[in-house]
């Protein structure tokens, strides 16, 4: 409890509430809180000084209290009260506004985290639809790859086939070519041994009519002369 060392509480000259009175600490009820406006402890202790302070009645518990004082300060208490409510009721209607901006608040968070979650799901259904597109077009381009392979070994096999039919053909007539020319010299050569058979034939009936004519030509001689003895 605040005990002062004096007390000197006392209405306005024009009888109206009294001001807050300074304690000993140097202190005002207006100032015990801070902020200027009613402190209800600090009046309560204000009453309580001004009856602790009063003159008591020797050998009873009696007290004489100064009635004056003790009206203007309830009085002061009592007008204050209202403004004290009115506080109250402010920084309850201040609260209730702190509440209801706090609770706004938490729904925008809410509201933006479920946002931001249906986000994160739409970009996790768009990255799976990319994935399953992605694994689509591999698996298509491999299929593609696949037949474009096969379409190129079998072209290769075609090609290696052809080419073999084509040597073999160019083998074939090189062969026929080869047995051509060599039927070919040889008529040639037939030919030409012919040529030359027959004109040795010419030329051995030349040299036989040659040796019978020689043969004829010495028959005369030989009839003339008489054949010698032996």
């Amino acid at each position: 409890m605040l005990r002062p060392k004096s007390s000197s509480l006392e209405p306005h000259e024009n009888g109206s509430n009294p001001t807050p009175e300074e304690f000993t600490d140097g202190t005002s009820s207006g100032e015990a809180t801070g902020t200027g406006s009613l402190d209800i402890q600090v009046e309560l202790n204000r009453l309580e000084e001004i009856i602790l302070t009063s003159l008591r009645i020797p050998l009873t518990r009696r007290t004489l209290v100064d009635e004056e004082k003790l009206l203007d300060q309830l009085d002061y208490v009592r007008l204050c009260l209202p403004t004290a409510f009115q506080e109250a009721a402010t920084i309850n209607e201040q609260k209730e506004e702190i509440l209801l901006q706090a609770e706004e608040y938490g729904r925008q968070i809410v509201d933006a985290a479920q946002q931001k979650r249906a986000q994160i799901l739409d970009e996790s259904d768009i990255l799976r639809q990319a994935e399953r597109e992605a694994e689509q077009m591999r698996r298509q381009v491999q299929q593609e790859c696949e037949v474009i392979m096969q379409e190129t070994l079998e072209e290769i096999d075609r090609q290696r086939r052809q080419c073999q039919q084509e040597l073999d053909q160019m083998q074939a007539n090189a062969i026929a070519e080869a047995e051509a020319i060599e039927q070919g010299a040889d008529e040639y050569a037939d030919s030409v041994l012919e040529n030359i058979e027959q004109q040795l034939d010419d030329m051995l009936r030349i040299i036989q009519n040659g040796r019978k004519q020689l043969h004829l030509d010495s028959s005369p001689r030989n009839n003339s002369t008489p054949p010698k003895k032996k």
